[in-house]
C-alpha cells in the first residue's frame, strides 16, 4: 500500500531508548516473553507463564487483582520495581530494531519503532476492524498507570524495491549478530538487531514517509494511543505508540479467523434456531477433518462450524431474505457477504440474540481451545474461515471497518523483547 506525496503524509517511524530484559537476570528470554494480551488461549494461560518466570511480561499486560485501579496499580508497581532493580534497563542509544521470528518455512521480518500517531480519516495507518469502547477503557487505563508501551502492535506495509530504502536496510541488519536470540515453546525463534547508524535511520525514514499502513493485529490498542494521545498536550511522547512494521511484499503474513466461543448457548439450541434459516447438516470428527469441510463451503458462501457438545455441524447457506432484512445496506457487498458480518448481525443479534459482551462471547484465536472451552462451559464453538488479505485491505482503503475480531494476522510479535517508556 503506497501513497505519492511527500514525508509528511505517510510514515514516520522514530527511533526510542527501548527497554529490554536483563538476560543475566532472568532464567531465558523465552521465559520471560508472552503472546499478546488478547492471545494466551490456555485456560490456565496466565498461570502458565506466570509460572515460567517471576518476571514473565504477563505480570504488566494481564496483572491479576480484583479491581482494574488495583490491576494498573501492580503493574505500574511491577514495571518500576523491575526498572530498579534493573531487570529491565534502557538502551543506551535510541534505536529502531529489526525483528526476526522463524519456525521451519515460516520467516518474518520487519521493523520496531515508535510510530507517530495519526486519525484514520488521515489514510496514514489504516484500521480494518471496529474495537469494543471497554476494551480501550482497560487498555488506557493499564497503559496511563505504567506509562509505556508494553507491546509492539503488528502493521503491515506494501514496500517498493527490495534492495533499497526500509527493507534493504533491514536485510543488511539481519546479516550481523542481533543482540538477542532466543526460541518460545510455540516453536518459533526471535532474533533483535539495533539499527543506530544514521545513514540506515535516514533510509528508513525517507521510504516510510511515502508509505501507509494496515493494522494487522492490535486495533484496541492503536485506539488506546489515540485516546491517551488526546489526554496530553502536544508534542510529547504520547503522539508515538510502539509497533512492528512488516513489509508484506517481502514477507506476506498469515491470515486465520478468529473463534467464538457462546458461553450461555447450548449447542442444541444454537441448531435449533438456525434451522429453516440456514441449511445444517452434521460432518465428521475430529476437528482437523471437520475444519475441512469448513473451509471447502466456505469457497461458495458463508460458512460456520459449530461444536461444543462433541458433534461438528456445518451452518450454511442463509436465507437471502433473512440476509437482507439483518444485514446493513449502507456498506459495499464485499462487506455484507463477509462471515463476521453475517455472524454478528444475521446468527447473534437476530436468531440466537446474544449481545456482544465478555460474560456472553468469548473471542479465541486457537480453533482446538474453542472447542475445548466450549464443551467445559456447555457452550458452543462457533468456528469462522478466514478473510482473504485482499479483501481486507480493499475494504480498509475504502474507510470500511470489519467487525471486531474478524481476522488474526501473523505470527504476532512476542510480547517482552523491547518496551518503550513513556517516562
Amino acid at each position: 500500500m503506497t501513497t505519492s506525496g511527500t514525508a509528511d503524509d505517510g510514515l514516520r517511524l522514530i527511533p526510542f531508548h527501548g527497554l529490554r530484559y536483563d538476560p543475566e537476570r532472568v532464567g531465558s528470554l523465552a521465559a520471560v516473553t508472552s503472546p499478546p494480551y488478547d492471545v494466551v488461549v490456555r485456560p490456565d494461560g496466565v498461570d502458565h507463564l506466570e509460572s515460567a518466570d517471576p518476571h514473565n511480561i504477563v505480570r504488566l499486560i494481564l496483572p491479576q487483582a480484583d479491581t482494574p485501579a488495583e490491576r494498573n496499580e501492580q503493574a505500574a508497581h511491577t514495571l518500576h520495581d523491575w526498572l530498579s532493580k534493573g531487570v529491565l534497563s534502557a538502551d543506551p542509544e535510541p534505536a529502531l530494531y529489526v525483528y526476526e521470528q522463524r519456525k521451519g518455512s515460516v520467516l518474518q521480518r520487519g521493523v520496531i519503532g515508535a510510530l507517530a500517531l495519526s486519525k484514520p480519516d488521515a489514510g496514514i495507518v489504516l484500521p480494518h476492524e471496529d474495537v469494543m469502547p471497554d476494551v480501550v477503557t482497560d487498555r488506557a487505563g493499564l497503559m496511563r498507570a505504567a506509562s509505556a508501551n508494553l507491546e509492539p502492535l503488528l502493521l503491515t506495509y506494501l514496500g517498493g524495491d527490495p534492495a533499497a530504502g526500509a527493507t534493504a536496510v533491514v536485510e543488511r541488519t539481519a546479516a550481523r549478530p542481533p543482540l538477542l536470540a532466543t526460541t518460545t515453546e510455540d516453536g518459533f525463534r526471535h532474533r533483535l538487531w539495533a539499527i543506530t547508524d544514521p545513514a540506515d535511520l535516514a533510509a528508513v525514514t525517507t521510504d516510510l514517509g511515502h508509505r501507509q499502513a494496515l493494522i494487522a493485529d492490535g486495533h484496541h490498542r492503536w485506539a488506546t494511543y489515540l485516546r491517551l494521545q488526546e489526554e496530553h498536550q502536544s508534542p510529547t511522547d504520547w503522539d508515538f505508540g510502539l509497533v512492528l512494521l512488516v513489509d508484506t511484499a517481502r514477507y506476506p503474513l498469515q491470515v486465520r479467523a478468529i473463534h467464538r466461543m457462546l458461553r450461555r448457548l447450548p449447542v442444541a439450541d444454537a441448531l435449533a434456531a438456525v434451522e429453516g434459516h440456514f441449511l445444517v447438516r452434521p460432518v465428521e470428527g475430529p476437528l482437523p477433518l471437520a475444519l475441512e469441510a469448513l473451509a471447502d463451503a466456505a469457497e461458495r458462501g458463508n460458512a460456520f462450524l459449530l461444536a461444543g457438545d462433541g458433534t461438528f455441524h456445518l451452518v450454511t447457506d442463509p436465507d437471502l431474505d433473512l440476509l437482507e432484512r439483518t444485514v446493513r445496506r449502507d456498506r459495499p457487498e464485499a462487506w455484507r457477504r463477509l462471515d463476521a458480518t453475517v455472524l454478528h448481525a444475521t446468527l447473534l443479534d437476530t436468531l440466537w440474540r446474544i449481545p456482544d459482551a465478555p460474560d456472553q462471547i468469548t473471542y479465541i484465536h486457537d480453533a482446538a481451545a474453542t472447542v475445548a472451552m466450549a464443551e467445559r462451559h456447555g457452550g458452543t464453538a462457533v468456528l469462522l474461515h478466514p478473510v482473504r488479505e485482499a479483501v481486507v485491505r480493499d475494504l480498509a482503503r475504502q474507510g470500511v471497518t470489519m467487525p471486531r475480531k474478524s481476522t488474526s494476522f501473523g505470527p504476532k510479535p512476542a510480547t517482552g523483547l523491547v518496551l518503550r517508556s513513556l517516562d
